[in-house]
């Protein structure tokens, strides 16, 4: 794994990891407050009978829980894999200030692909979007588990 790498993304990656080890698509986001681990979670939908349990959705609300707050604007999302259009909704709503993420999603991403959420008129909320953050390390590790499993 980079070193080099944020520690937050290093720590969404080892959840990714986690994630795909128990069966899970290989996604690990978390919530910074500044140095701050506010919340980390890997996808559950499987393992919660859950669509909604994505990375995001998971780490966004443990992070309003910990706070005692919908409004997460003075914090950071870090997540391995571009958002949906589903998890940019509640990125938009919880008022993320920043969104960095790790590999681009051509198929479901909803932040530089598909809907482009963010760019939307209807859009209230845009944080600022750093992409690319450990791509290599989240694109590898998702074509590893999808690849183990054709």
């Amino acid at each position: 794994m980079n070193l080099l790498l944020p520690y937050p993304m290093r720590l969404a990656l080892d959840l990714a990891i986690e994630a795909a080890a128990s069966g899970e698509v290989p996604v690990g986001a978390v919530v910074m407050r500044g140095d701050d681990v506010i919340a980390a979670a890997a996808n559950r939908m499987s393992r919660g009978a859950d669509p909604t349990a994505h990375a995001e959705m998971e780490a966004i609300r443990a992070a309003s829980a910990r706070l005692g707050a919908q409004r997460l604007d003075d914090c950071d999302l870090y997540v391995t894999l571009e958002p949906c259009a589903m998890c940019a909704g509640a990125i938009s709503h919880a008022r993320l200030r920043r969104l960095y993420y790790g590999a681009d999603d051509p198929k479901g991403g909803a932040v530089v692909h598909g809907p482009r959420f963010f760019a939307q008129p209807t859009c209230h909320h845009r944080p600022e979007i750093y992409g690319g953050i450990g791509e290599v390390e989240s694109a590898d590790l998702l074509r590893s588990f999808f690849a183990a499993r054709r």
